[in-house]
Formats: structure tokens, C-alpha cells, sequence
């Protein structure tokens, strides 16, 4: 019997787009826009921060360093946190499930700068039972580490877990510890898989 469902983040609860970030810091950098998005998303520092290797300062101060940026660290944090855009159906069949009594957590990899954002922004999140994320526990997804940490906070395994993300190497490695696993492509196939699992009614 599923005891506890996890909900994945980045495009799942909120939709979000780096190309915002990229496009509004360019031309504060000494940067083009294509390099600039190069630089972030094609080199290890994005990971580095989100497995917890880099504090937020200290992922501000390597990106002011490698791109010139002229802005303050605020400034910097103000660009990142504009790229979400919320997903309102898996928002509200959370909203379902948590009204209901029924425990949920987030298992994401994400950072403590998007988490600062997310955490003052949206009514969702105080609604969630707990939050796994990969930069407070130190390794990202599909690493087993972070399903093993999250059965180990929940007190639950194998298919008393039911897991939602849009990344199939994620459900991977959740379907390979037993877990139920939904690989989410739009709100009315998810909601589909909570009802054929008898969680949501």
C-alpha cells in the first residue's frame, strides 16, 4: 500500500526556464547571451551547487569572477529566482492529497537560492510533510544515495512510495528500489496514474 508520495520539482510543481536568468544577466557581464548559458549550464558549477559542494556566495563569487557581472549578489539572486513559471494541476493534486492528510515531500535537485525563493513565493511548500533536496543532503538524482536518504526520513520502501519527476533516469532509479514511479509529461496523464493508484479520489 503506497504510505507517503514524493513530488519532484523543476518541472513538475513549477515550470522553469534558464534561458530568463541567462538573458537578463548578459548584459550585465562581459558576455554574450550563448556563452553566458554555455558557461552555466554546460560546466560543473551548477551541479557543484546544487549537490552542496558551493554556497550560494560562494557560487555568486565564481560566476561574478569567470563573467564579470557588475551586479550585487541581491541583484544576482533577483534574476535567478525569475525563471519559475507554477504548474497550477500538479499544485492543486498536491493541495488534494495534502487536504486529505495524506504525506507528501519534495525530492528534488535544486539549490538554496531557488529553495529561499520557492519557500517565500509559494503556498505549496509548508503544505509538503518535508523536503529532500539534494543541496541540504549533499547528492544529486538518480544517485541512490538521495532515494535511500528519503526512505530513511520517511520510514518507507519499495512500493509504499509513490514517485513523481519528468527525468525517466530519476523514475529509474526509484522504480529500481521498488518504488511506484510516474514519469510526468502533462497534469491530466499524472492525475490519471494517482487515481489508477488509488491516491487520489
Amino acid at each position: 500500500m503506497i504510505k507517503v508520495a514524493a513530488f519532484d520539482i523543476g518541472k513538475v510543481l513549477l515550470d522553469f526556464d534558464y534561458g530568463i536568468f541567462v538573458r537578463h544577466m548578459a548584459p550585465r557581464t562581459r558576455m554574450d547571451v550563448a556563452a553566458l548559458d554555455a558557461f552555466l549550464n554546460q560546466s560543473p558549477l551548477l551541479a557543484q551547487y546544487e549537490s552542496g559542494q558551493l554556497t550560494s556566495l560562494e557560487f555568486f563569487t565564481v560566476v561574478q569572477k569567470e563573467t564579470g557581472f557588475d551586479g550585487t549578489e541581491a541583484e544576482f539572486a533577483a534574476y535567478f529566482e525569475d525563471i519559475f513559471t507554477p504548474i497550477d494541476e500538479i499544485i492543486d493534486l498536491h493541495a488534494n492529497l495534502a487536504a486529505r492528510g495524506f504525506p507528501t515531500y519534495t525530492l528534488s535537485n535544486t539549490n538554496e537560492m531557488a529553495v529561499r525563493h520557492i519557500s517565500r513565493a509559494y503556498a505549496f511548500w509548508p503544505r509538503f510533510n518535508g523536503h529532500i533536496l539534494s543541496h541540504e543532503v549533499g547528492t544529486l538524482k538518480p544517485n541512490p544515495k538521495i532515494y535511500e536518504i528519503f526512505e530513511q526520513t520517511t520510514g518507507c520502501q519499495g512500493n509504499e512510495i509513490l514517485y513523481l519527476d519528468d527525468l525517466p533516469e530519476n523514475t529509474a532509479a526509484a522504480a529500481a528500489r521498488g518504488w511506484h514511479t510516474i514519469e510526468h509529461r502533462n497534469g491530466i496523464e499524472t492525475a490519471e496514474a494517482f487515481e489508477r493508484l488509488g491516491v487520489l479520489c
